[in-house]
């Protein structure tokens, strides 16, 4: 009796059940489209990851600073105001080493959030081919770049821009290498960011010598010596020396060709600056001389060609990311309405900003092609000259316009739309209500698998929501909705249910039973109810979701397709196998004609089919699916993504049945390893196929081996779930059927009581878990020598309505009269 016994732990682990790749937040579907993998490639060095700015026109390279930076150290932390180059510094440290070709690897990286962080050592991690870096997830990239940058002997140049909290670097500081430097540019002062090394140097305004000798070479270069004269020293006085503020004074006395004694006058009688910057917005002191420079250039900007755009157009790129946005974003509908003109005048109007510098564009830099300084963005807002609505209103319609169809994977574009979003938000995005982006932004987490920043942002979102609309707006409630994804993302089960419990019962009394968006919160909630263990409860809004759908959309709306596919999933998971076969054949085929074969939720609706074909004894079909669904799912998704590891998981599943239970053990070894790269050691996901791989290890005789796993399985499913979750009654029938093998007879029985009755208790009498588990706890009770228990038993996992081959064979055996 090994053979049943030996598998009676693992009919819930990676079962396979309908994956729900439709995650719906309002009227946003997060699907998965074609994922380009990220393969392998030869490194050709140097190498150099992210865009630094352009060194300024007559950069002044300060020797004092260079002398410091020059020395023994490996690491610097540059401090300083807003405007006073700390991020030209940097630049022209990272473009001499380019130039000079004295680093293997030189890195921009913006650090003014953790999300930039992550995603900017991500894509590093790609460029050096960082071992374990894949292209799936971007923080376990991350985390492989900082591994590469522990071991390489390659030299390298990594420069953090913009540190706006110490906080954000805690666990991402590049380690001290001999061949490393590390260079961080910040306003911050935090003790926190000189420690392990870390030289601070603090950067002020140019030297007087040094405003001078930049005014010179600035306007000398520009054919206009002539604009010099006696007051170039009093000019640069009035503008306290600032770069930023002389960099925004020398564009306009190029183009306005006016001497530096009238723009000396120009700035004197500037009496607008009082308003402009109020008393108290200014900490660094460095405000007021670029709020005069700004208001002089803009009204210079405004009388040229093309006439009056220069104000609107800065303020658009005044509520942006200062790091940078797609040059594109000025052809948008969103952008010329704004603009009251068409794209060829809105993108003049863009050249002129640039003319004038109060902004760059470089059009090679793609997706951060326009950029323009936080301190030049403030003065800008404050200047209060445009409705901030309205700019807020159109800078957030043009990213929804260039937002891509397929953003499960976070290219730059994609990075470049999310980091504008998150400049972007403030309180005018929920006026009247909350924007389509704020909602397509956190979609888009949720669609890249970025559970940890998913719950963050959606987090902030029903925050906002609650206070600016309301507890039971709809806005609130899809925001609710949003986090309870990402929740469920994160392996937080219980937390997931809590708050889509809500958002049932809110949609319901706000909207209706029958609106589309109760509807889907329903079959949301259901998923939870599943994966909860909660398998009565998941068909009961299952099958009223299968009914409202139909009745409502019709048979063939794809709303009405997710929602069978969910009733498939809770039936085989209440041991109704026959009728959720019948439902995801149906399933399979409208989904091929609706969505195509490749499609991933075509893809995975096969999955679940192999899952049932392995509960029904179907093995060899089960097998078949899940090769060929391996084999899509690594094409169309890559081969680290999670829906491609799960679909392994399940060809593991079939290979035991099937017995090929060596190729079964490579497989779900990949597989732990995966998840615990991806979701963490303690992720359901990850104890389910380190559960899977016990039951192999048995069928391999690896007893020992299987006890082991088991015995942790069992302790970390009861913390984390419970002590009723199905997960958790799975692992200890697995460890009772270890424990069996092992020669423990006396301790499988007591763990099999304790399923059998929490099965009988949960299950029912007839499920297939529930005889299984009575099969095993027989089998058990016959090894003790307790055949009259173990007959008992067994009677109730057979009947004329319920047959059984195994358990029929094994009471025939031990009713005969020479039965020992």
């Amino acid at each position: 009796m090994t053979g049943f016994v030996a598998r009676s732990g693992d009919a819930r682990a990676d079962r396979g059940g309908v994956a729900n790749t439709g995650i719906i937040v309002g009227d946003v579907r997060a699907e998965y489209h074609e994922h380009h993998h990220h393969p392998p490639v030869a490194v050709t060095w140097p190498v150099q990851v992210g865009r630094p700015p352009a060194v300024a026109s007559a950069f002044q390279p300060r020797p004092r600073v260079r002398e410091r930076i020059d020395g023994d150290r490996h690491a610097w932390v540059l401090a300083g105001g807003g405007g006073v180059g700390k991020s030209q510094l940097a630049a022209w440290l990272v473009h001499r080493a380019l130039d000079e070709r004295t680093a293997d690897l030189v890195a921009w990286v913006s650090a003014n959030s953790p999300e930039r962080i992550v995603s900017g050592y991500a894509r590093a991690a790609l460029r050096v081919a960082a071992p374990g870096a894949d292209g799936a997830d971007p923080a376990a990239d991350a985390a492989a770049f900082c591994e590469w940058l522990h071991s390489t002997d390659r030299s390298w140049l990594i420069v953090l821009d913009d540190v706006t909290d110490p906080d954000h670097l805690a666990g991402w500081w590049p380690p001290q290498r001999p061949k490393g430097r590390t260079m961080a540019t910040t306003r911050r002062q935090d003790a926190a960011l000189t420690g392990a090394g870390r030289q601070r140097i603090d950067v002020g305004v140019y030297s007087p010598a040094e405003s001078v000798a930049y005014l010179t070479e600035r306007l000398t270069e520009a054919g206009c010596p002539d604009l010099l004269d006696a007051k170039v020293h009093d000019l640069a006085g009035a503008l306290g020396h600032l770069p930023l503020a002389l960099s925004h004074a020398a564009a306009y006395l190029i183009d306005q060709a006016v001497t530096c004694t009238e723009y000396l006058t120009l700035v004197r009688t500037a009496a607008r600056v009082a308003e402009v910057m109020p008393a108290g917005s200014d900490p660094d002191g460095y405000g007021r001389p670029v709020a005069v420079t700004l208001l002089l250039a803009l009204d210079a900007a405004d009388e040229a060609a093309p006439a009056g755009l220069a104000r609107p157009a800065l303020a658009l790129a005044a509520v942006l990311d200062p790091d940078g946005h797609p040059d594109h974003l000025w052809k948008t509908t969103a952008v010329t309405t704004f603009l009251s003109c068409t794209a060829d005048r809105a993108r003049a109007a863009l050249r002129l900003l640039h003319r004038y510098g109060l902004l760059t564009h470089t059009p090679a830099d793609g997706p951060r092609a326009v950029r323009i300084h936080a301190l030049t963005a403030r003065a800008a807002r404050e200047a209060g000259t445009i409705d901030p609505a309205a700019a807020a209103h159109a800078a957030a319609d043009a990213l929804l316009e260039l937002w891509p169809e397929s953003d499960h994977t976070t290219t730059d574009l994609v990075d470049a739309l999310r980091t504008n979003t998150l400049a972007l938000i403030s309180d005018l995005l929920w006026q009247p209500a909350g924007h389509p982006l704020l909602f397509q932004a956190g979609a888009s987490l949720l669609r890249s698998r970025l559970h940890s920043p998913a719950i963050t942002y959606w987090q902030r979102l029903v925050d906002d929501a609650v206070r600016l609309l309301g507890d039971e707006h709809p806005d609130t409630i899809t925001a609710r909705a949003g986090l309870a994804s990402a929740w469920w993302q994160a392996g937080r089960a219980a937390d997931a249910i809590g708050l889509l419990e809500r958002v049932v019962d809110d949609r319901e009394r706000l909207l209706g039973d029958e609106h589309p968006d109760t509807m889907t919160a329903r079959i949301g909630l259901a998923a939870g109810y599943r994966r909860a263990g909660r398998t009565a409860d998941a068909i009961v809004l299952d099958e009223r979701a299968v009914t409202d759908t139909s009745r409502l959309l019709g048979e063939r709306h794809r709303d009405t397709i997710d929602a069978r596919a969910g009733l498939a999933s809770s039936y085989g998971d209440a041991g109704r196998t026959a009728e959720a076969i019948a439902i995801l054949e149906k399933v399979i085929e409208d989904r091929a004609h609706l969505l195509g074969d490749q499609h991933p939720d075509t893809i995975n609706a096969r999955i679940a089919l192999a899952a049932c074909y392995r509960q029904a004894g179907r093995t060899a079909e089960a097998v078949a699916i899940d090769e060929k669904a391996v084999d899509d799912t690594a094409r169309l998704l890559g081969n680290d993504h999670p829906d491609t590891i799960s679909a392994r998981a399940g060809l593991a599943s079939s290979y035991g049945d099937a017995g090929r239970t060596a190729e079964a053990i490579a497989i779900l070894e990949k597989v732990i390893e995966d998840r615990v790269h991806l979701l963490g050691d303690q992720h359901p996901d990850t104890i389910n196929a380190r559960i899977a791989l016990a039951a192999c290890y048995r069928q391999a005789g690896r007893t020992a081996e299987a006890v082991a796993i088991d015995e942790k399985a069992v302790d970390d499913t009861a913390r984390l779930l419970g002590n009723d979750h199905p997960d958790t009654i799975s692992a200890r029938a697995g460890l009772a059927s270890s424990y069996w093998q092992a020669g423990r007879t006396a301790d499988a029985i007591g763990l099999l009581e304790r399923v059998v009755d929490d099965r009988v208790r949960l299950l029912g009498d007839w499920h297939p878990e529930t005889v299984n588990a009575r099969i095993g706890l027989a089998a058990c009770y016959r090894e003790a020598g307790r055949t009259a228990e173990a007959i008992s038993v067994l009677e109730r996992a057979v009947d004329e309505e319920h047959p059984n081959a195994v358990a029929g064979e094994a009471l025939r055996d031990w009713r005969a009269p020479d039965a020992p």
